[in-house]
């Protein structure tokens, strides 16, 4: 297991409900994939570098995790399938 950071921007015209809805399905499929969640930050709401979809700001959330590449590898997916989540990246924490 390697140490990552998750981060995604949650598009803005969700109500708060709909962007708490988005995290627990984001957290489902990494439970699913037995990922451990070390720590979780909502880090509200941001104005973007750029215009990104159409949108100037946007819902940010970090977490920190201990997965596999694979496990990884689905989050990845998932974000992109995903019309809600209009940006992510993936970081591997060297230790």
């Amino acid at each position: 297991m390697r140490n990552y950071e998750l981060m995604f921007v949650v598009r803005p015209t969700l109500e708060d409900e709909a962007t708490l809805q988005v995290l627990a399905n984001v957290k489902k499929v990494l439970e699913q994939e037995k990922v451990k969640i070390v720590s979780e930050k909502n880090m509200g709401r941001r104005e973007l570098a750029y215009e990104v979809k159409g949108f100037k700001n946007g819902n940010y959330f970090l977490l920190v995790v201990e997965a596999t590449p694979e496990a990884v590898a689905e989050f990845d997916r998932v974000a992109n399938i995903n019309e809600d989540i209009i940006r992510h990246i993936v970081v591997r924490v060297e230790e």
